[in-house]
């Protein structure tokens, strides 16, 4: 009984020995499921990132496809607009300037008119002179010894001196003026063929620029209802395209997406804007979008800055105002005239707040932006004659740089 108590005494027994092996598989499968599991989840967070990135990065790539592509129409647009604009504008400025030539010409004419009638009046004076002189000498003679009636009617051969030399006198003098006559006579003849020869080539001038102007202001007008769609079509398709723009800068951690985007559109706009320093007056604020220089055939004699209807329109310099109302081809236009004698011209403006003869200081606020004329948009066409108004239309970069304004590298 002992032994068998012995037997039957409880003692430590070991754990069943298949029940660990299972543990431990158990134990490893769970971790590494977790890892798989961790691993896995990693994976998918960031696939899901990358896909969204992916996907905005296809929108925002269809996008810029479709504003790419429309964006090219309306450079075309764009571009025929500027041609039919620039050629108006210059057909304009042909047309003021042969009526300015041709009020010269007409002024010139007029004055050579006043001086040969003078001159004439001259002659006939002297001519009236010498015939009563004439016929106060020969009163009384007869026709055919005239002359020697006079010398033979000497009482002293002194006074017979004096006679000869009347004679000799009267004779010269009636040569000259007759020479005289023929001289101013000639010299009128050729004035007024000038004349006549110049005032009708400033007439045919100015109505091949006048028939230019209608014919480009006509083909402006055509264009201009396909450039209004194109364009209406671009705005769309740019809303299209910021949309994908700020989803793309979203989904690559940008912050304040839209704030960045705006920003980044406002440093593409302030390109080409004009721009003044050292206290310069710049003509307008807004951004150059035509330089001076010839295209497509022609010269287009200014530069083109564009900004919104009503913006402000200053003189540069002190100044007399030379002209200010209705300008062909510009609508409306002023010109300055400057102490250099340079005359600056501002074209296309909505309304004018300066009259001819007014006296103006550098700043003063001559007129306002507008579209008025041949135009493809709100624009300040300016230029700088030298020589007379229309005389010789410049480049008007040097002049304006050398007071102080930049056209931020727009010309």
């Amino acid at each position: 009984m002992a032994t068998l108590h012995h037997a039957v005494t409880p003692t430590s027994a070991p754990p069943p020995p298949r029940r660990r092996p299972r543990q431990r598989i158990r134990r490893a499968t769970l971790v590494a499921g977790a890892l798989t599991a961790a691993l896995l989840g990693t994976s998918v967070a960031h696939a899901a990132p990358s896909a969204r990135t992916a996907q905005a990065q296809t929108a925002h790539d269809e996008a810029a496809a479709q504003v790419a592509a429309i964006a090219a129409r309306v450079t075309e647009a764009e571009e025929t607009l500027q041609r039919m604009s620039i050629e108006a504008e210059a057909a304009s400025g042909e047309a003021l300037a042969a009526q300015a030539a041709l009020a010269a010409a007409q002024q010139e004419a007029n004055a050579t008119a006043t001086q040969l009638a003078i001159a004439r009046a001259d002659v006939e004076q002297t001519q009236d002179e010498v015939s009563a002189i004439g016929r106060e000498a020969y009163m009384g003679a007869d026709d055919r010894f005239g002359d020697v009636q006079i010398l033979l009617d000497a009482e002293s051969p002194t006074e017979v001196l004096q006679q000869a030399a009347t004679l000799e006198h009267l004779g010269v003098e009636r040569t000259e003026l007759l020479e005289q006559m023929r001289t101013v006579e000639a010299r009128e003849a050729r004035a007024d063929r000038a004349a006549r020869a110049a005032v009708a080539e400033r007439d045919e001038l100015a109505r091949v620029a006048e028939e230019a102007a209608a014919a480009a202001d006509a083909q402006l007008a055509a264009a201009q209802g396909t450039f209004d769609a194109v364009t209406a079509e671009k705005a769309a398709l740019d809303a299209q395209l910021r949309e994908a723009e700020i989803r793309l800068l979203t989904v690559q951690g940008t912050p304040d997406p839209e704030v960045v985007h705006s920003a980044r559109q406002t440093a593409a706009a302030s390109a080409n804007m004009l721009s003044s320093a050292g206290g310069a007056v710049a003509p307008t604020s807004g951004r150059v979008t035509s330089c001076y220089g010839s295209r497509w055939g022609t010269l287009h004699a200014g530069i083109d800055i564009a900004a919104p209807i009503g913006t402000p329109v200053y003189t540069p310099e002190d100044g007399i105002v030379l002209q200010a109302g209705p300008a062909s081809g510009f609508g409306l236009a002023v010109a300055v005239q400057h102490g250099d004698g340079a005359i600056t011209l501002y074209g296309h403006v909505n309304q004018m707040f300066v009259s001819a003869g007014q006296v103006v200081q550098a700043g003063h606020q001559i007129a306002e932006v507008g579209n008025r004329g041949q135009s493809t948009g709100p624009h300040l066409h300016f230029e700088v004659h030298t020589g007379g108004l229309y005389a010789n239309r410049g480049n008007p970069v040097p002049w304006l740089s050398s007071r102080g304004i930049s056209l931020g590298g727009g010309c």
